[in-house]
């Protein structure tokens, strides 16, 4: 299982979803995406996304303006 990481950092919805869906796209089953972004409604946008898609939400945080995620490519 490998890490991968996303650096959405600036941009707006939908921009970080779909920067993720093409980035996960191009990863093995079991690898890990990490993200960080500053869109407030990514919190909401990557645990729909992960509903919808059936990739695992791993962990969501935050750091001052920073949201910061791991999802499980499934």
């Amino acid at each position: 299982m490998a890490e991968h990481e996303l650096n959405a950092e600036g941009l707006n919805c939908p921009l970080p979803i779909l920067k993720a869906k093409k980035m996960l796209k191009g990863i093995p089953e079991g690898d890990i995406l990490k993200i960080r972004s500053t869109d407030p409604g990514s919190v909401a946008d990557f645990a729909a996304f992960c509903t919808h898609t059936g990739n695992e939400l791993l962990s969501s945080s935050s750091e001052g303006d920073v949201y910061m995620f791991e999802i499980k490519r499934a």
